[in-house]
């Protein structure tokens, strides 16, 4: 890939600062999505044994998935007595994964000149000049 092809610093850098490991982590076990369709049919608030109750995983395991989706931003928590009541922090979520896709959409050369962020001039010239920098 020559330089020219490459995607721009600033959005190679927003890309890597997008790819959350902890989040990919989080998702990337059957399990854990599993709850978390779940938790997101539950429509509000479930307790870990509520969440159990919809698969056929036992309630220390659950537990400890939802605790590990909690950690990533994928849910959040409130303990009411001895209960922890979860439920998926949507406006966390989506923020994650829009910020992820806005960073690959700048990555890709087709967006490019809709999506260059760099404010450098050849972006903001005529097409001719946009074969610098992005």
């Amino acid at each position: 890939m020559s330089t020219k092809e490459r995607p721009p610093a600033a959005a190679r850098r927003e890309l890597s600062r997008a790819l959350d490991a902890g989040l990919f982590k989080a998702l990337g076990d059957p399990t854990r999505l599993h709850l978390l369709t779940c938790l997101a049919g539950c429509c509000g608030e479930c307790s870990v044994s509520q969440v159990a109750a919809c698969t056929n995983v036992d309630v220390s395991v659950v537990s400890r998935h939802l605790a590990q989706l909690e950690a990533a931003g994928v849910l959040s928590s409130r303990k009411e007595g001895k209960s922890v009541l979860y439920t998926v922090a949507y406006a966390r979520l989506a923020e994650a994964l829009r910020r992820l896709s806005d960073a690959v959409c700048s990555c890709d050369p087709a967006n490019r000149s809709a999506s260059c962020r760099c404010g450098c001039l050849c972006c903001k010239g005529p097409d001719e000049a946009r074969k610098g920098c992005c």
